[in-house]
């Protein structure tokens, strides 16, 4: 089936990656359910909870971190229903980030490919339309998020380039936060860098092939020039 956009014009075929739902694919609700939902993704390092914070501070949003729920979706679940999740939670730090090539990695980490995003749906879905909710989190698919969309300015997607990544986690001090904790610092960095480089690569495309909206982050622009894009394309007016 080709995908459309949220205009409703056709887009390219988009990628379907493996791992995204298994058994029988659940039923979503319909997009004027969540019309009052902003989406927030992109990949790590990109910013995204500290403009989604931004945001809601002068806007007055609620915020969901699709992160922050992560362990209670893991709860909420069996290793049947989200089985890359489970996996990932049951390996060791070696198993995670020195063993495996940085394409495996990739191809088994459970929210690049939309394990748990029905959970997400349905915690969206038991919080009251008022405020406004943002959602944001490397958890939001282009893919799964498009027919959700009930007009063009829903949701964004922040691409970083991999310098702005690196200096991002630089900057928070996480950059060997999880290298440091297996047996080979330099190789497990190496790995995670890769891996996530990876992700925001097919992300832009299955952005691109949805005809859904990317800002590309680099190291020349601003949290301020970021923010006022961001804000540009979920239909907000622009910081002061």
């Amino acid at each position: 089936m080709r995908g459309r956009g949220p205009a409703g014009g056709p887009a390219s075929e988009p990628t379907i990656l493996p791992g995204c739902f298994y058994g029988e694919r659940p039923e979503l609700p319909d997009s004027e359910q969540l019309a009052h939902v902003r989406w927030l993704g992109g990949g790590s390092g990109a910013g995204k909870s500290t403009i989604a914070r931004l945001i809601a501070a002068a806007h007055g949003v609620r915020v969901f971190s699709t992160d922050d729920s992560i362990a209670d979706h893991a709860r909420r679940s069996t290793p049947a229903e989200l089985p890359l999740l489970h996996k990932f939670i049951a390996m060791d730090m070696d198993e995670r980030w020195v063993n495996r090539s940085p394409s495996v990695m990739f191809e088994t980490f459970h929210g690049f490919h939309g394990e748990g995003f029905e959970l997400i749906i349905e915690d969206l879905l038991e919080l009251p339309d008022d405020p406004p909710i943002l959602v944001e989190g490397f958890r939001l698919l282009p893919r799964l998020v498009a027919p959700l969309l009930s007009r063009p300015d829903q949701a964004v997607w922040l691409v970083p380039t991999p310098e702005f990544r690196r200096g991002a986690f630089e900057a928070r001090g996480f950059t060997w936060e999880i290298p440091n904790r297996t047996r080979d610092p330099e190789r497990a960095l190496a790995n995670l860098l890769a891996r996530d480089a990876l992700f925001t690569a097919e992300l832009a495309s299955e952005a691109a092939a949805w005809r859904l909206p990317v800002i590309r982050v680099d190291i020349e622009h601003s949290l301020e020039h970021t923010w006022e894009l961001v804000a540009r394309a979920l239909g907000l007016p622009a910081p002061n």
